[in-house]
């Protein structure tokens, strides 16, 4: 079996951490022309980040672009026509259940069922405060919201849940999704998040854990799944270094993979090694043009050797 690739999306989140320069000035156009070149090279997935709303204290180092997941990923799935959509991630104990199976519903019923809900339990406390959230609970709020998610998200028009958080039966919903089971995907390394993904999610959206932490992650994973008897598919994703095919003219940093596609495919095969189904990508570049030429490139000359 291949090994999968996504991308999370540029332009849409523009944190200091991982925003190109050229971003500042891009807009709805390079974000649509982007998609369309990852939906021809293969991509398993685009992917849209959520938050509401940043605090001054924060603005600096994250920014306030932040594009509404649930819009972005609606307006690209319009112009694609095979790549899935993820929420990486969405914050959903930042709303009440009903809303975000409304409006995730809505966009996998518009889609074609493309949908990948990843969710979070996210980290910003003025965001909570602001919305009337329960930050200090947010860990147990999410794992509850996962599971009214499930039921709001099944077949069933009228869904029920019953939990000390959120409480509703009798209540229509459609349209339905497409898809009859929405993949949940669910992010976050720290070990409540990793016992959360094994227990509760159909994958796991690691944060950032460099390869050598990664054996011992899948292996938790595992091990709680088959403690707890469940068996259903599961996704285990990585996050790589950043990317950059063939030899680079600029300096694109010490921790970037550069060379050949035949090099990058052979580091990238020790993912799907340590039992990885699914890796984020992500490019250095200086423009919109250089980035569709990567992820042309990755496509085309890389991924026929993962």
């Amino acid at each position: 079996m291949s090994l999968a690739y996504g991308i999370q999306l540029p332009v849409q989140s523009q944190s200091t951490m991982y925003a190109e320069p050229w971003e500042a000035d891009a807009g709805p156009a390079d974000l649509v022309e982007i998609a369309r070149a990852a939906d021809r090279a293969g991509f398993a997935y685009v992917a849209a980040c959520d938050h509401v709303a940043i605090p001054r204290r924060l603005a600096e180092a994250m920014s306030t672009v932040w594009y509404d997941p649930v819009a972005t990923l609606a307006h690209l799935a319009a112009v694609t026509t095979r790549v899935r959509l993820l929420s990486h991630v969405a914050v959903v104990g930042l709303r009440h259940p009903l809303v975000t199976a409304k409006q995730y519903a809505t966009l996998d019923h518009l889609s074609g069922g493309r949908l990948v809900l990843g969710v979070g339990a996210g980290h910003v406390r003025e965001e909570f405060e602001a919305l009337g959230a329960d930050f200090e609970r947010r860990g147990t709020v999410l794992d509850e919201t996962i599971d009214a998610l499930r039921a709001a998200l099944g077949p069933d028009e009228f869904p029920s849940h019953h939990g000390k958080t959120y409480d509703f039966e009798g209540l229509g919903q459609r349209p339905r999704p497409a898809q009859a089971r929405v993949p949940v995907w669910v992010g976050g390394s720290s070990p409540a998040a990793v016992r959360r993904a094994a227990l509760r999610g159909d994958g796991w959206l690691p944060q950032g854990d460099p390869r050598d932490r990664l054996p011992a992650q899948i292996e938790r994973i595992r091990r709680l799944r088959a403690e707890a008897g469940v068996e259903e598919p599961f996704t285990v994703g990585a996050i790589t270094e950043p990317l950059y095919v063939g030899p680079p003219s600029w300096n694109v940093g010490r921790r970037t993979l550069t060379g050949s596609p035949q090099a990058l495919a052979e580091s990238l095969r020790a993912y799907p090694a340590m039992g990885v189904d699914q890796i984020q990508v992500r490019f250095r570049c200086r423009s919109r043009s250089e980035l569709i030429d990567q992820i042309t490139a990755f496509g085309a000359e890389v991924a026929p050797h993962l």
